[in-house]
């Protein structure tokens, strides 16, 4: 039975589990036919920015519809670029499609088993592809295609976007609140290779928002898994052209064009392009178009680390990536938004695809049994 959970510390400021029972309420209390749920606490701290509130939609999947922090003499500032509640409503719950593909426009939307693209054989009435991982075959959703005439049908960013989370479980940590779920995911309505069990854990604290999930293998035959996000980080300052990104990738995979977005099996290096933001406050993004995948990543101290900095706003958001089989970044950024989206990926774009020849593409198999977590953390400062 599907239940949400509360409880509180006497140390902690008085929190709310829903959004219909904050200060700021808005009417909208659902989202895909289960509780909106919010974490908060009160900033303490004069000199830094602290996050503040967590949004998240246990019937979508758990997706993280904003996340707030405050800024000393600034007030309150969205981290991510979504529309409020009700505007999230419009856009999920009566626009949406049947796959539920509006989830990955807007706040942070969990991707798996697959993030990115799958090309495969398309049905002939176009609204699915057959694809093959180690000999066998699976039936994938064409849930995406590029614009330009000509583009490819395929499936894109995964199986759990209008999933409904159970055991939503809210508890206090030391300075903030936890929400866990959990996602019987099954062999993800027919699409997969084994049964698959995701647990959901994102932790609200001054200094960080965490978020991991638990892909367990709950079936009786090996099956790859790969994990991401899909986070639009806000601009404050709205003015894109002088906000800035580093990305610690030394190559870039090579892709047919910006409508598929396909690799070509190419990963170049990426000395003197545009593509090379390793520098330390990275670089400005200007009128520069991104929809691209960064490899051989550098890690520090365990952690891939990318950067968004909006100096305009005296803003900036660091986005780390814990996991060890996080092995690419994909970075979209259209010069007409106020957004970066930054997502820390187990896989290389079309994993399966044959241009990739022995190459491993980064997802991970499990046997029965065997679990993978991906872990990542955020942190706001000034820069």
């Amino acid at each position: 039975m599907k239940r949400l959970l509360c409880t509180f510390a006497l140390l902690l400021p008085a929190t709310a589990c829903t959004v219909s029972q904050q200060g700021h309420a808005q009417a909208v209390a659902e989202i895909g036919g289960e509780k909106i749920v919010t974490l908060t606490r009160t900033p303490s701290s004069s000199t830094k920015p602290e996050f503040t509130s967590i949004t998240l939609l246990p019937g979508r999947g758990m997706e993280i519809q904003q996340i707030t922090a405050n800024f000393p003499g600034k007030g309150t500032v969205d981290v991510l670029a979504s529309p409020d509640l009700a505007g999230t409503a419009k856009m999920l719950d009566q626009d949406d499609t049947a796959n539920g593909d509006l989830g990955y426009r807007l706040g942070a939307a969990f991707l798996v088993p697959y993030p990115n693209r799958i090309r495969g054989k398309l049905s002939a009435d176009g609204t699915t592809l057959t694809a093959e991982w180690q000999g066998r075959s699976v039936t994938l959703p064409a849930n995406s295609i590029g614009a330009a005439p000509g583009s490819e049908r395929h499936a894109m960013h995964g199986l759990i976007l209008k999933a409904k989370i159970e055991d939503v479980a809210i508890k206090n940590v030391p300075g903030g609140q936890q929400v866990t779920g959990i996602l019987h995911g099954g062999n993800f309505g027919g699409h997969w290779f084994s049964k698959t069990d995701l647990l959901f854990t994102i932790t609200l604290t001054a200094e960080a928002i965490d978020t991991s999930i638990v892909a367990k293998n709950v079936g009786s035959e090996p099956e790859p898994i790969a994990i991401a996000w899909h986070p639009y980080f806000n601009l404050p300052s709205g003015d894109r052209k002088q906000a800035q990104i580093h990305v610690p990738g030394a190559t870039v995979a090579e892709v047919d064009n910006y409508s598929n977005v396909f690799p070509t099996g190419k990963i170049v290096p990426v000395d003197g392009t545009r593509f090379d933001l390793r520098a330390a406050d990275g670089k400005p993004l200007g009128d520069t178009f991104f929809d691209d995948n960064w490899s051989h990543l550098e890690w520090k101290n365990g952690l891939v680390t990318v950067k968004v900095i909006d100096p305009a706003a005296h803003y900036g958001v660091d986005i780390e990536g814990l996991s060890p089989e996080i092995k690419t970044i994909q970075v979209y950024a259209p010069p007409a938004k106020q957004f970066v989206a930054v997502e820390h990926q187990y896989n290389f774009g079309d994993p399966w695809g044959k241009e990739w020849g022995p190459m491993d593409t980064g997802m991970v198999t499990l046997k029965p049994g065997q679990s993978t977590r991906w872990h990542v953390r955020l942190h706001v400062f000034i820069p």
